[in-house]
């Protein structure tokens, strides 16, 4: 058996060409680390890892094609034993809670230190969950306070209005393209705001894409 082969295998997926770099420098300080794939969006994440599976994909939320809610619920689907780490800048509790429901093993900030990822590295393909500290603060900020983690389910309505609105449409062309009225269309953009609990259109959307609802694809809203 060779060295590489005794390594932990990353896949590292992010669509910043400097980031990845960064991160790939440091990762593969770690002598028991090797990042074998990058992707820079999530459609090349999962051809490569249905190419070669890792023992590990190391994943941001926000990519082209697919989010990494997305990529994570394929491969949970397609490969259950690769472990699945989402590095990140994106602290609030939506996301963690949209991606580990998922199926991610860990949900580490980008403001992390380059060992504590290291760790978070070894810990997920060990088997182990992790969760950033701030996050976990959340987390738990939120189980003693439930109601503000509950995000209600849209209507089907609901959800074809979010997804024009994602595209960047106005409540006008919504609503001929619906066959509703205008006064209508704001009427389901209220329900969505208090429903996300989101004061913009940009949030609303946002919020929608964190929980895997919305690819960010087609998130281009304009405020």
């Amino acid at each position: 058996m060779t060295d590489n082969q005794m390594k932990i295998r990353v896949l590292l997926a992010d669509d910043h060409a400097v980031v990845r770099a960064g991160i790939r420098q440091f990762l593969e300080t770690a002598e028991d680390i090797i990042v074998e794939a990058e992707a820079d969006n999530g459609e090349t994440a999962i051809r490569l890892i249905g190419e070669n599976p890792p023992d590990v994909a190391v994943l941001d939320i926000q990519m082209p094609k697919m989010t990494g809610i997305e990529v994570t619920r394929w491969v949970r689907a397609h490969y259950p034993t690769v472990g699945i780490l989402i590095l990140t800048a994106y602290d609030e509790e939506p996301y963690a809670l949209g991606v580990l429901q998922a199926g991610a093993n860990g949900y580490v900030l980008k403001t992390a230190k380059p060992l504590e990822i290291i760790q978070a590295v070894r810990d997920v393909h060990a088997g182990k969950s992790v969760v950033d500290a701030v996050i976990a603060q959340k987390l738990v900020a939120h189980m003693v306070h439930p109601s503000s983690t509950f995000v209600e389910s849209l209507s089907e309505r609901e959800m074809e209005v979010l997804t024009l609105v994602a595209k960047g449409q106005t409540n006008k062309l919504i609503a001929a393209q619906l066959n509703i009225s205008a006064r209508t269309v704001q009427g389901h953009l209220a329900h969505i705001f208090d429903k996300l609990q989101a004061s913009s259109r940009t949030e609303a959307v946002m919020r929608a894409v964190s929980l895997g609802w919305i690819s960010q694809d087609i998130a281009a809203t304009d405020e």
